[in-house]
């Protein structure tokens, strides 16, 4: 499901022996003491690491991907099942404690689905990928899911048609200012701009009877790549599948929320539950699109609006006529999470989990099996260690969910059912999903940015034999320098100092969403990407083994390197003698994010009251085509004042806590008591629970962490501080003082917490 790494940006280069110079000069260059270590612990952390990347072999990897996909693995495929019972037998294998632990999940299969033109000519949509030369499972349709979004409503339906655009919400104001409605009519929402769910969702609340979405050449086809199999990118029949459940309000089963969907489980019926939509929804290729597109008319759309075909793009209505049948299978479906566990020697109940899916919507090469062979070459690694006399301090838990493409539905159910357990036990989720050639991508939890930073720079990337770090900074300042997008000011700043890159907070999309933002686990999601390219076959039977050999990572050096990253993050959170944690990245980022805010309101009033003087004027009819209809926006009240007294206040608070109990680690840390770290540890490992408020988001309330939220309007992106953030820009005042008060409140409970434990770092008796 994740969209973590950007599309490819560069050719594939490959290490040459002169860069072996550069490889010798890094082994040799001082390292700094390893972050959660004592000097005497370090060493052997070290040789542990050592001993764990010697077991990974890509070409394990490479055999692993083939194997898995074979054939198509979606949830209640015979081939997803065979994939469960193959990760489980590898696991008990390398000497895991390993088992399955099977849901049931109402999850939609199509039964009758098309799409058809009926005027003013006719065309019916293909809804099926054809083969493609040298792609050999391309042929192989057998149990494959045709074009298909899960969880859009059933229905038959023929209406005229309106082009949106993307389908968010400024394309409506758009719309609304050209005088068309969508209300009874049939919407074509081109992909991009959000995530997929929310464009059905807003269509339905327009009142429009149904979605087509399509991918559009200029964003993943031939206006990027040459297309496959020439290039990597979309081909014209090519379709992107995926899920429209409304993930923003809940993920996981519709029908059990909060509750793990256990086969007894009470269930809600699909006609109360929330998240599923009403409106018959599905997803068409572009040259399926182009003779729908190019039959309507109405007014010209806004060059921002336009794609790649050749065309010219119309809003709409009509007289483009498109009649969609939709009928699925409701029914319960089994899935199949493989769950496996080598008990800690000295923190049994202190977990630390590792996760990657294992289902696909067709074959699944790239999404997300290259992300799940690198989990399994860590398991087989780590096995070996454990067989070699070796045993972690802290649990650790590897699982292979199943589910993820639909709804998260896997992770959820698991972490709704063991809820108890992982507010109790939880220290630290590492998620991965898709994977490919490229440069380190994270984010999550700040409090982890050094670490994460640190691993960066132990590890050599392959193609070009400098860090991983390094070759990070680079890419942030050579694009910043080309204006391509390096990033924000600060990282950019802090590449060109030589210092900690700043890892992204975290939105959904993938598994973490569960432990991070309804449990309030520490979670991390990593990755590499950005050279490869994968974008255009993103949930298309051309995800493949073919595909990805070509274009995704073609020697699985990539894959390899996700193992060394992931694995020495698991190992480290593990074996720590204080968790790898640093408040002080945690209360910086705190205190750009409430910045941002403060931004926000200012730039709120600004524009409500330029608008207020630009309508009172009359200047938008001045400015208007008068042989064009275009309303003014409509007016909006003026921006009162926020009440971000005690949210400054918190962050000050915070920024001070996290000061004393970063110095009061380095100072003491070596010559505290091992009873006095465990105190510190146990503290530690349950910071980020004080994060969650209980009675959670607004509308949404299984979203409870104040900190980071998938946007109600973004989908996959990230709202921080979401509370109050949303509402600001929603323009409801009084929420936004409501939650800048209880976003405080959490930062205040955080500080309190991170002095207590500074408090036992100091505690006297300690040796500096």
């Amino acid at each position: 499901m994740s969209r973590f790494i950007s599309r490819s940006a560069a050719r594939f280069l490959l290490a040459t022996a002169a860069l072996v110079p550069l490889m010798a000069a890094a082994a040799e260059a001082p390292r700094p003491a390893m972050f959660g270590f004592r000097p005497d612990s370090e060493q052997a952390q070290r040789t542990l690491e050592a001993k764990f990347d010697a077991q990974l072999n890509p070409t394990d990897l490479r055999n692993w991907m083939q194997q898995m996909s074979s054939a198509p693995n979606h949830v209640g495929a015979p081939h997803n099942k065979a994939n469960a019972d193959f990760i489980l037998a590898k696991f008990k294998e390398w000497g895991w404690d390993a088992r399955i632990e099977t849901f049931y999940v109402m999850y939609p299969t199509p039964k009758n689905i098309s799409i058809e033109m009926v005027t003013p000519t006719t065309h019916k949509a293909t809804l099926t990928e054809g083969p493609v030369a040298g792609d050999r499972t391309s042929t192989q349709v057998a149990d494959e899911l045709p074009a298909y979004t899960a969880f859009g409503g059933d229905g038959d339906v023929t209406a005229d048609v309106v082009y949106v655009n993307q389908g968010m919400p400024a394309d409506y104001e758009v719309l609304a200012r050209n005088g068309i409605s969508v209300k009874g009519k049939i919407v074509v929402a081109r992909y991009g701009g959000g995530w997929r769910g929310l464009k059905p969702k807003l269509a339905q609340e327009h009142g429009a009877v149904g979605c087509i979405i399509y991918s559009d050449p200029a964003d993943d086809g031939y206006g990027s790549e040459e297309t496959y199999p020439k290039g990597g990118a979309r081909p014209p029949q090519g379709v992107q599948r995926g899920s429209v459940l409304d993930m923003p309000v809940r993920p996981g089963d519709p029908l059990t929320p909060n509750i793990g969907a256990t086969r007894d489980a009470k269930r809600l019926t699909r006609e109360t539950a929330e998240t599923v939509l009403k409106i018959p929804v599905l997803p068409i290729s572009y040259g399926d699109a182009q003779p729908l597109l190019a039959a309507l008319a109405g007014p010209l759309v806004p060059e921002a609006w336009r794609g790649a075909l050749p065309i010219t793009y119309h809003m709409g209505p009509g007289p483009t006529k498109v009649h969609i049948v939709e009928q699925s299978d409701w029914s319960l479906k089994p899935l199949y999470n493989v769950i496996a566990t080598i008990q800690g020697a000295e923190f049994p109940d202190q977990w630390v989990i590792r996760g990657n899916h294992h289902d696909g919507w067709v074959f699944g090469a790239n999404d997300p099996l290259s992300g799940n062979v690198a989990m399994l070459a860590e398991a087989q690694a780590i096995g070996k260690l454990v067989k070699d006399g070796w045993k972690p301090k802290r649990t650790l838990v590897y699982t292979s969910w199943d589910g993820e493409e639909p709804a998260l539905l896997g992770s959820t159910e698991w972490a709704e059912q063991h809820a108890t357990d992982l507010a109790k036990k939880g220290v630290l989720y590492i998620n991965s999903d898709g994977n490919s050639r490229g440069f380190l991508g994270a984010a999550g939890t700040h409090s982890l940015q050094h670490v994460v930073n640190q691993i960066a720079g132990d590890l050599t990337d392959p193609q070009t034999g400098v860090s991983v770090l390094e070759r990070l900074r680079a890419r942030v300042e050579t694009n910043a320098y080309d204006r391509t997008g390096g990033g924000d000011s600060a990282n950019v700043e802090a590449a060109a100092k030589g210092g900690d890159m700043l890892i992204g907070a975290l939105g959904s999309g993938s598994d973490y969403t569960p432990f991070l933002q309804h449990l309030g686990l520490a979670a991390i999601n990593i990755g590499y990407g950005g050279e490869a390219v994968n974008d255009g076959i993103y949930h298309s039977a051309y995800d493949s083994f073919d595909h990805y050999i070509r274009f995704g990572d073609p020697n699985f050096a990539y894959g390899v390197m996700l193992a060394k990253t992931a694995g020495r993050l698991a190992l480290r959170t593990a074996n720590a003698d204080v968790l790898p944690m640093r408040f002080g990245d945690f209360s910086d980022t705190m205190g750009r994010y409430v910045g941002e805010l403060h931004k926000l309101a200012d730039d709120q009033r600004k524009r409500a009251e330029t608008l207020d003087r630009l309508l009172k004027s009359g200047a938008f009819k001045s400015a208007a085509d008068p042989t064009k209809q275009v309303l003014p926006p409509p007016a909006e009240g003026a921006v009162p004042a926020i009440e971000f007294a005690k949210l400054d206040n918190a962050v000050a608070r915070l920024k001070r806590s996290a000061g004393e109990f970063d110095s009061a680690r380095a100072a003491n840390q070596n010559g505290a008591a091992p009873a006095q770290l465990a105190q510190v540890n146990a503290l530690l490992a349950n910071i980020d629970r004080s994060l969650m408020d209980p009675k959670g988001l607004p509308g949404r309330p299984w979203y409870k962490s104040m900190i980071y939220a998938p946007g109600l309007q973004t989908g996959y992106g990230v709202k921080t501080l979401p509370g109050v953030r949303e509402a600001i820009e929603g323009k409801r005042w009084d929420e936004a003082n409501q939650y800048a008060g209880i976003t405080a409140q959490v930062l205040e409970n955080y500080a309190a917490t991170l002095d207590k434990a500074t408090a036992l770092m100091k505690k006297p008796g300690v040796t500096n």
